[in-house]
């Protein structure tokens, strides 16, 4: 099979423990790229964090940022997809989250939103400070979120829900998946993500596919997660990380080794590189 396209997913996948890119990771995504293969990334993230990585990589490629909520290229003013959250859905969400005393953030393709730093926002806080501008995430911390939706048209592409009290999280989630216009998924334990309706890694794989040309077929997806499994359904040739969880892995058609053991590479080098 001749591929043409690997979407590889960034935490628990791309990412090791220590959130860096493993050499030979890099190595073998610079091989795949020299035999005119596209290397996609597709990532929760928030866009400007995973355009650090994509240019650390050398993939000039479009950016998956937002679980397929924001689909761009470098240049954020050549977007290609972006589907955001009603305002109506984000002030009812807000309201379930507020109620259940849960920690949240949201962002659009560069700011990110939180009333509180910890969990996600200070990791990206701390992150953030040791990077040159070019690199910063800009994040702000505000005390009223209601209000601020209220008072700003925002283009909120993803809410993320963490917390320690994991029955607190599930009784949210419950909650929250009544409304039928929001889709979520979660991409690590005791939190969960909440996009648009219908957005998701697989939806937003399919579209770019459409727009290069590319058949399923020749589409390696690799991931971890839940929020990964869309896009691992519509490739034709699905990876699990050896990380991953149990509903990924069952569903893959080939497990690689851990992020902490060159597993992406693996993975290219079995379907790519031999």
């Amino acid at each position: 099979m001749k591929y043409k396209l690997i979407a590889i997913d960034m935490d628990g996948t791309l990412l090791n423990s220590e959130e860096k890119v493993s050499e030979k990771n890099k190595e073998a995504i610079l091989k795949a790229t020299q035999k005119g293969i596209q290397v996609v990334v597709s990532t929760g993230r928030i866009f400007s964090s995973a355009t650090y990585f994509a240019k650390l990589l050398k993939v000039a490629t479009p950016i998956i940022a937002c679980n397929g909520g924001y689909v761009s290229e470098y240049n954020p003013s050549n977007i290609i997809i972006e589907n955001s959250i009603k305002k109506e859905d984000i002030k009812k969400i807000i309201k379930v989250l507020d109620e259940n005393d849960l920690y949240y953030h949201f962002y659009d393709n560069e700011n990110f939103y939180t009333k509180d730093l910890k969990y996600n926002s200070l990791k990206y806080y701390e992150w953030s400070k040791k990077q040159n501008e070019e690199n910063k995430i800009n994040i702000e911390v505000i005390e009223n979120p209601m209000e601020l939706i209220e008072e700003k048209d925002l283009k909120v592409y993803k809410m993320v829900v963490v917390d320690d009290d994991i029955e607190k999280v599930i009784k949210a989630r419950e909650e929250l998946s009544k409304n039928k216009n929001i889709e979520i998924v979660s991409s690590m334990h005791g939190s969960f993500d909440i996009m648009y309706k219908g957005v998701s890694k697989g939806k937003a794989l399919k579209e770019l596919c459409e727009i290069y040309n590319i058949k399923r077929e020749e589409v390696i997806a690799i991931g971890d997660n839940e929020n990964d499994l869309s896009m691992l359904e519509f490739a034709g040739t699905s990876v699990a990380m050896g990380n991953g969880i149990d509903l990924v892995k069952n569903y893959a058609s080939f497990v690689t080794d851990t992020n902490d053991n060159d597993g992406v590479a693996k993975a290219i080098e079995k379907y790519v590189l031999n």
